[in-house]
Formats: C-alpha cells, structure tokens, sequence
C-alpha cells in the first residue's frame, strides 16, 4: 500500500493506532517530544518535537497521505493551513479548534441543542463570586485550554475555597461550570468515515478518581432508553462536527436519567479501549478506516461485557513490570503495557480489559488482575 499516516503525539494512543495501522499496511510517522515514545517502540518513525512545532508538523506534511493526532494540544491553526493546500487531515482542524478551547466547546454544543451544565467566562474573583450566587456551590473552576485528566479543574466547595482554585489555575483563561449531581459518568465512543458514515459503540460507565479514569464497564448498567438517548446524542453531536475519525463523549446521569454532555474528545479515548479485546473492530483501527477512507467496521461487542482498569502509576521513578506472568495465567483477561520509562504518581502506565458473561464477572478478573501486577 506505501501509503503513510502522521499523526500529532506518540503516546499510548499514538502507539495503538501505530499497530493498527501498520497491520492495514501504513507506514506511521509520529511527532513526540519524549525520546523512544511508545509509539515509536511499536514500529512508528519518530520526529522528536513539541506537539506544536511549526517545522516538525510541516515536515511530517512533506511524508505522510493522512494527518490525524491523539493530543488536543496539537497546532490548530497550522493544521488548518495545510489542510486548505490539500493534506488530508482529520478529524478536522475547525473541529479540534473547537474543542480544544473547553469554554467554545460548551457554547458550540449548546448552540446545537445538546444539554450541558451552565456555564460562564470569569476573568476575576468576583466573577467567580458573582456566579456561585447564580449557580449555587459547589461549583466548577475550569481552565479554557490544555486541560485534561482534571489538570484543569477546581471544585469550589465554598466561598473560602476560591482562592486556592483560582492559584491552582493561575495564569490561565478560565470559566466556571454549574455542578451537576451526577450518579454515573456514562461515556460513548462514535466514529465517521471521510464520507459522512457514522458507527457507534455502545454507551459505557466510567468512574473517576481524582478526575482520571479507573474503569470502564461495557456495556453501561443503565436503562435502554438512557443508552438509546446517549448514541442519539452522540450522532446529534457528530453531524454538527467536521472531519472523519473516531470521538470520545462523556455524559453524566442524574438520578432522573436526564443526560448532560461534559466534555468531546476528537480522538481515539481512553473509554474505548476496552474495544481491542471485546469488540469486533477495535477503536484503534476503526479511527485509521475513518481517517484514510477505508469502510468503518461493525461495532458490535464479541462479548457480553468487559470491564477495563487503568494502571496508574503509584510511585515516581522508573518502571519495572511486576507480576506480569500471574495475570497472563487469567483466562479472558488482556493487558496492555504502553513502554514509558519512567512511572509516575498517576500517570497512565498501561491498561487491563476482561471480558465475561457478566458485568460483574468481568469486573472480578479485572479486579485481581489489576492487584496482581505492578510498574
């Protein structure tokens, strides 16, 4: 095939999308800042360069077929420019232009019906202030920009706690965001192809701690009529985005089953990795059929249910994979190391899926798999 995919960002996504591409018969190119990134280690060439580097983007411009990235930080603006001289990009650079600036994400899905909490641009203490007196506490300290895996947000509990979330975000463009008391954080990954086709998997529940995934259950222990409303949210979504690839969706439930869109992810997510070993076309290689004009695949789960564990790092220093050999003697059980150096507090060092005939059986294997092993 000879043809070549770039993409922004060589981590652990980058990595996926690599082994599935090259198993189509691409070449991958990826631009990354850290040396040997996990991309790299599957086969990708590397440019080692900041996300944003003008002459790093045009100089994967120069080699690849297909621009797509698996970070919101890359350079918007310079990929809009290559993509009006022809390069085909994707998801589109409007898209990512979009969602990458949080508080233009909330307008833009209000502006097209989708239901968020309420929102408003502060700039000053007493703007923040001025908004817990519409909203109520707690309420939702958020950065605009470069803010994921809760790096961005401050819970506001009070009137006294301002100040601490305003130096925690100091320095950078903020918003405020009504509380939502969710019960479950639902989430839905939707791919379209280059030629407007839309596939969806189904809805899952994530849970968070300290604001960073730590399970994803699929399917979601919701009602139908919460699953059917999630993917009719999440098409509604879509149809008003450019470009071709895979999105993540993240959605809260209320006690009442109404349903509130959080945050869009324009890229392959970490809600959908549990896809590789419980569904019949994986998200990984669902976002390379999208981005270079293959057919999207079916959606359908393989499986009942699977239920997928992040390994976050619990220490800082450099990693070293323990009981890797216990988990492997699991039956239905898949892990997944992403090849970083060095572990860190939280950072995401690979990821555990377990498919089962139930929910709950799978969250078992899952769950002891996770305590067997360690990096």
């Amino acid at each position: 095939m000879n043809k070549q995919i770039g993409i922004v960002g060589g981590g652990q996504l980058g990595r996926m999308i690599t082994v599935e591409a090259k198993r189509l018969g691409f070449g991958v190119t990826v631009i990354d800042p850290t040396p040997n990134c996990p991309a790299e280690q599957v086969g990708a060439k590397q440019i080692i360069a900041d996300y944003n580097d003008e002459k790093a983007i045009k100089e994967i411009a120069k080699t690849c077929d297909f621009l797509t990235f698996e970070i919101e930080l890359a350079n918007a603006s310079l990929l809009d420019e290559l993509s009006k001289k022809g390069l085909k990009i994707n998801p589109s650079p409007k898209t990512l232009t979009i969602i990458k600036d949080k508080f233009e994400q909330k307008k833009f899905l209000r502006k097209v019906g989708i239901p968020v909490a309420d929102f408003v641009e502060v700039t000053t203490k007493e703007d923040i202030i001025a908004a817990a007196g519409e909203f109520g506490y707690p309420l939702l300290l958020k950065a605009r920009f470069d803010a994921y895996d809760g790096r961005g947000n401050a819970l506001i509990r009070n009137k006294a706690s301002i100040d601490k979330g305003i130096a925690k975000l100091s320095g950078r463009k903020l918003y405020v965001e009504k509380f939502v008391p969710f019960v479950k954080e639902l989430a839905i990954m939707i791919a379209r192809s280059d030629k407007g086709l839309l596939a969806a998997y189904p809805v899952v529940q994530t849970v968070h701690k300290n604001n960073i995934c730590h399970i994803v259950t699929a399917p979601a222990p919701v009602p139908t009529t919460v699953h059917k409303q999630a993917t009719s949210f999440a098409k509604k979504v879509m149809k008003h985005l450019q470009g071709a690839g895979v999105f993540g969706i993240e959605m809260f439930l209320t006690s009442n089953n109404k349903l509130f869109v959080n945050e869009i992810a324009p890229r392959v997510h970490n809600s959908g990795h549990y896809t590789i070993e419980a569904n019949i076309t994986n998200q990984f290689e669902q976002h390379v059929r999208a981005i270079t004009g293959l057919p999207l695949g079916e959606t359908t789960m393989k499986t009942p249910a699977a239920v997928m564990i992040n390994i976050l790092g619990e220490r800082n220093g450099e990693a070293e994979v323990k009981g890797l050999e216990k988990v492997l003697k699991l039956n239905g059980v898949g892990v997944h190391i992403y090849g970083k150096t060095q572990t860190k507090i939280e950072r995401k060092m690979g990821h555990i899926t377990a498919i089962g005939d139930t929910t709950k059986q799978a969250y078992n294997k899952a769950i002891k798999a996770r305590k067997l092993l360690s990096i």
